[in-house]
């Protein structure tokens, strides 16, 4: 799958077990305003990961493999997760590592991480980006991460992170164009 100019695609995946969660919220807010900062017209796809847990561990796992093919064609993913005892969830864990290393290579990753401790801030940059990494995604930008009080505010907490990571997300959407990747 790849994307026209006119509309690049971004994707959502959510980590946290629970359907409709502040995290899903959060995220779907952070894919709006990346889609507005790289052109384009509206987030692509939403997928929250609880809604196909009980298969993820299966031996078959067509819905699963559905989103893997929607993230590998992505120009964006927008990978979120609550902070569960200072790591990312077992939930989102189950479904990055069914992606051969490599496999994300062109496509733009923002991780992001919400938390009840400003001391699990770190959970995006030193557990996620690492996998993110690993399976071929650029993450180019360092991950957001919000803490619990923030999500009542979103945008004025996102507002600082755009400030400073617009220019960096349009630059690897340029780059993504211009060799080829997507």
């Amino acid at each position: 799958m790849s994307s026209t100019i006119d509309q690049p695609r971004v994707v959502v995946i959510v980590g946290n077990p629970r359907p409709g969660s502040r995290t899903a919220t959060a995220a779907q807010r952070v894919a709006e305003r990346v889609a507005e900062t790289i052109g384009a017209e509206s987030v692509v796809h939403l997928a929250e990961l609880a809604e196909i847990a009980d298969e993820l561990l299966a031996a078959e796992h067509p819905r699963a493999d559905e989103l893997r093919a929607l993230v590998a064609g992505a120009d964006v993913v927008v990978v979120a997760t609550p902070v569960y005892k200072g790591a990312y969830t077992g939930l989102l864990k189950s479904f990055l590592d069914h992606f051969p290393g490599g496999h994300l290579r062109g496509v733009t990753a923002v991780p992001l991480v919400v938390s009840a401790s400003p001391a699990h801030a770190v959970a995006g940059e030193v557990h996620l980006r690492p996998v993110l990494l690993e399976i071929g995604a650029s993450v180019p930008v360092r991950s957001i991460a919000l803490l619990e009080p923030q999500l009542t505010e979103l945008d004025e907490a996102l507002d600082p992170w755009f400030a400073e990571h617009a220019a960096v997300l349009l630059t690897a959407r340029e780059r993504a164009l211009v060799g080829g990747a997507r």
